[in-house]
């Protein structure tokens, strides 16, 4: 697990979302097709495979299904406060949406901002 690979698949912001989502659910549980991502499927797939090349995710099929496990553990004795701080960044006071900047996001920037 390089540092490099890790800044380079921590730097998209679907990957960091897909990794706060996979933080809440229990190991193994939360297949990829379950994911509402703004991306094609193919794109999707494209960053699943980022994430687990970089050490991030570990993955395990199940019939047809593709199923997810944080590798936090492993990741935080590499990188200490690195994924701590991934997982942080969407968590703004009483669950308000933040910025890229960390700041807690305003109707103006929901609206300046596509989904």
């Amino acid at each position: 697990m390089a540092l490099q690979d890790a800044l380079d698949a921590l730097a998209d912001p679907v990957r960091r979302s897909i990794l706060r989502e996979v933080s809440t659910e229990p190991d193994f549980t939360r297949a990829c097709g379950t994911f509402d991502l703004p991306v094609s499927k193919a794109t999707a797939s494209h960053h699943f495979a980022v994430l687990r090349a970089a050490g991030l995710l570990e993955q395990v099929d199940r019939g047809p299904r593709r199923f997810n496990r944080l590798r936090r553990v492993e990741f935080d004795e590499r990188f200490p406060g690195l994924l701590a701080l991934v997982l942080a960044e969407g968590a703004g006071p009483a669950g308000t949406p933040q910025t890229e900047s960390g700041t807690p996001q305003t109707e103006d920037d929901a609206e300046e901002r596509p989904r």
